[in-house]
């Protein structure tokens, strides 16, 4: 069964980091559900899903149109009381007959989007995560979905709306596939990102919360790439570049944590990624530098 999926990551717009019963208000965007808190190694509040019809054309690289009818879960997640994140998925499957069911039908059956017709899978899949793939007027959105979706989370009452700096957020296109073992991560634009997978075993949520974790230390490892690129050094006096540096130091650095919520059959993906292109490799270099400069700067005001 093929699963495309999308998550967007940002910065949560608050002055500070929220605390757990904060993350529970927040998520909480449907009444009567529960928001799932955890607290080792780190927080991470996670919303209830949330079911988005859709009858729509499925992107395709050939540019065939494939209807797709069904449903999109969403959710989104806070960890750390400071990343925020929008998640959507679909399990694309074939229907059993030709012409669109009653909604009852694909109701019962959360996150399938079933094709009306003949399709390929890997035109599905290529159309939805390929670069420059095509994305025309009525095509299978869920950039949209999962932006509407994490925008309720961002302008909560319950924030302040004063972020400690601007970052844009980035977006993770990834499909997953059953068969042998394989992970490809591709860098499109420097918002835009796609990963392919294909896992051993029936698909589960499991993946979900691989993509998610991708996703997240994705955008921190970009962040502390921007705000270094900010800070400008070597260009600007050594107490400056650590005043601009500060806010990684206060709300990035202790979040970087890979693989601590992946269950562990997943683990190798996360550990092929640490190999080639070297998340952790690149994180520990920046946050070295990072430190560096903030020891420059503390040394400046001492002998100034």
């Amino acid at each position: 069964m093929l699963v495309m999926g999308e998550v967007h990551t940002g910065l949560l717009q608050n002055s500070g980091e929220i605390s757990e019963p904060a993350c529970r208000q927040v998520l909480g965007l449907m009444a009567g559900e529960t928001v799932r808190v955890s607290r080792r190694p780190i927080v991470h509040a996670l919303s209830p899903e949330r079911l988005t019809g859709v009858d729509c054309v499925l992107p395709a690289a050939s540019g065939s149109r494939i209807r797709g009818v069904g449903t999109v879960v969403s959710r989104c997640a806070v960890t750390g009381g400071r990343v925020a994140q929008g998640s959507s998925y679909v399990r694309v499957a074939r229907s059993e007959t030709d012409r669109r069911l009653s909604w009852s039908h694909y109701l019962a059956r959360p996150g399938v989007v079933e094709v009306l017709g003949k399709a390929r899978a890997a035109d599905i899949a290529e159309g939805f995560a390929g670069d420059g793939a095509p994305r025309g007027h009525g095509c299978l959105d869920l950039t949209a979905i999962t932006g509407r979706f994490l925008d309720l989370v961002q302008t909560s009452p319950l924030l302040n709306r004063r972020a400690p700096f601007r970052m844009p957020r980035t977006i993770l296109r990834w499909v997953a596939e059953t068969g042998e073992p394989s992970i490809g991560f591709t860098l499109h634009t420097e918002q835009e990102r796609s990963l392919r997978l294909t896992h051993p075993g029936p698909f589960t949520p499991a993946v979900v919360d691989l993509c998610e974790d991708l996703a997240m230390h994705d955008w921190l490892l970009t962040s502390l790439l921007v705000v270094v690129e900010r800070a400008r050094v070597g260009a600007t006096p050594a107490a400056e570049v650590a005043a601009r540096l500060s806010p990684a130091v206060d709300h990035l650095l202790h979040l970087w944590m890979p693989a601590a919520r992946v269950e562990e059959r997943l683990t190798p993906f996360w550990e092929s990624l640490e190999r080639r292109p070297g998340f952790s490799r690149q994180w520990r270099s920046l946050v070295d530098r990072v430190r560096d400069q903030m020891m420059a700067g503390v040394f400046t005001r001492l002998w100034s």
